[in-house]
This record gives C-alpha cells, structure tokens and sequence, in this order.
C-alpha cells in the first residue's frame, strides 16, 4: 500500500507564491542567474513533492522524500502514534501530521492524507500500537 503525503493549500499558496515572485523579479531585472538558481529549487522542490511517500510491505513501513531521505521502519518496533502540528522539518508536505515512535529512541513525522486509515493499516499489522490524538485546548471561564 503506497499513501502519498497530505499537502497543506496554505503552505502551497506560500511557496508557489514566492517561487513565482522571484521569477517575475529576476526577469524583470534581468537577473539570468538568479532565475536559473530558482528554476533549480523549483525542480528540487518539485521532485520532493512528487516522491515523498509512505509503503507498506509486509512488516516494513518505507518512508521516501526526495533525495535525501529514505528510511525502512520495522511497523512491529512502532510503540506509538500522536496526532502533532510540529513543523520540524519533516517528510511531511502539510502540518496536519502525525510522529510515529519506534525502536527505543527513534521518531519521524509524516503527513498521510486519511491519518486514520493508514494508522489502521499499521494496526493491522502491529495491534500493540497506542494512538495519542491531538487533545483540543478548552478553555475553563472563570467567575
């Protein structure tokens, strides 16, 4: 089973925004290697996009983003999930994630689309699996 990672409209909009902005500077003011610099984030960008993605198989859960990382996780060494809006930099496209604790020390956090479904999926696999959801703040008005 292959997710893909969610991606935020919001942080989208931001970095498409930019991206485009610096194009439309650059060659306004003839700034040729400036734009060729930002058309090269723009593929790397791009490629991180279009790769970053969560496989399971078997009794491995394969996390891929870009170039740079790529990692197997045991699913029956995963202890725990918790719903988290951290923006540490992340295998993650969105900051609707989810950080995954597994061997003794070890974490990442990703950004599946249905978080249920694919939390389901490792269940099915690893039951020991304890789910933390994200506890909503309410506030107590005091008299």
């Amino acid at each position: 089973m292959v997710y893909r990672s969610k991606i935020s409209p919001g942080m989208w909009a931001l970095v498409s925004g930019l991206i485009v902005g610096l194009c439309v500077y650059y060659i306004i003011n003839q700034l040729w290697v400036a734009l060729m610099v930002n058309l090269l984030v723009v593929s790397f960008i791009t490629h991180m996009i279009a790769t970053t993605r969560y496989s399971i198989t078997g009794n491995i859960l394969n996390v891929h983003c870009g170039f740079f990382y790529n990692t197997d996780i045991d699913i029956l060494s995963i202890k725990s999930i918790v719903e988290t809006n951290s923006m540490l930099s992340a295998p993650a496209l969105s900051g609707d994630r989810i950080e995954i604790f597994y061997n003794r020390y070890d974490s990442v956090v990703i950004s599946p689309p249905d978080k249920m479904a694919f939390i389901s999926a490792l269940k099915i696999i690893n039951n020991g699996i304890e789910f933390t959801p994200k506890h909503k703040k309410t506030s107590k008005l005091r008299v």
